[in-house]
């Protein structure tokens, strides 16, 4: 049995305006890069190495987007890719669109007091590096999937033919980019740690390490 209470007409009404209206307004749902910037999203400690290994593992091409959930020690939780429609930006649907994936590989988070896992997501996209609506429009969607499925909402992350940039941070770097090959290192685990102490056997394992 289900209980509750009946809105009003004029609730009803209101309700039914202001998502009209927010249907018809697309841009109301976009992020400017001030905005974004001063949102309090997490920094990434190692954003090349996120990146590297998200296009080792997804290929992504120019309109693919991945989604990628990091742990608190920043390992790869889970990832999806998917292909953007051909449709006008609206973070509306790049929201339904995330949201739908992040469902589909991992568990929601909504019932912690504070999120421990963050999102973060990474667009392939043709033109250069400069921030554009699509790019206010995909930020404002994975603010809001975030929220919707428990999670911090971390770095957006553009990949074009001139390399790749965290948006509202100023960090990138030329490759990977939109039409290089994955980085071999990207998957491979990391070497164990040399031994600390000195001799002949740690300057062997030294120079085997730098080649």
């Amino acid at each position: 049995m289900t209980f509750g209470f009946a809105p009003s007409s004029a609730a009803s009404l209101s309700t039914s305006a202001d998502l009209s209206a927010a249907s018809a307004n697309p841009v109301a749902r976009m992020l400017e890069p001030a905005e974004w910037a001063s949102a309090g999203i997490p920094l990434l400690r190692n954003p090349r190495e996120v990146v590297s290994g998200l296009h080792a593992r997804h290929r992504p091409r120019p309109s693919t987007a991945v989604v990628a959930v990091l742990d608190q020690d920043e390992r790869l939780a889970a990832s999806a890719s998917f292909i953007r429609r051909p449709a006008p930006a609206d973070g509306w649907l790049f929201r339904n669109a995330l949201l739908a994936q992040l469902r589909r590989v991992i568990p929601h988070d909504l019932r912690r007091r504070t999120p421990v896992r963050t999102a973060v997501l990474l667009y392939c996209r043709d033109g250069d590096a400069r921030w554009t609506e699509e790019d206010g429009a995909w930020m404002w969607g994975l603010r809001d999937a975030c929220t919707l499925h428990g999670l911090r909402c971390g770095a957006y992350i553009t990949l074009t033919r001139d390399g790749w940039q965290v948006l509202g941070e100023g960090r990138g770097g030329r490759r990977p980019n939109s039409e290089s090959l994955p980085e071999p290192f990207a998957t491979a685990e990391a070497p164990p740690p040399l031994p600390r102490a000195g001799g002949a056997t740690s300057e062997v394992l030294r120079r085997a390490a730098a080649r």
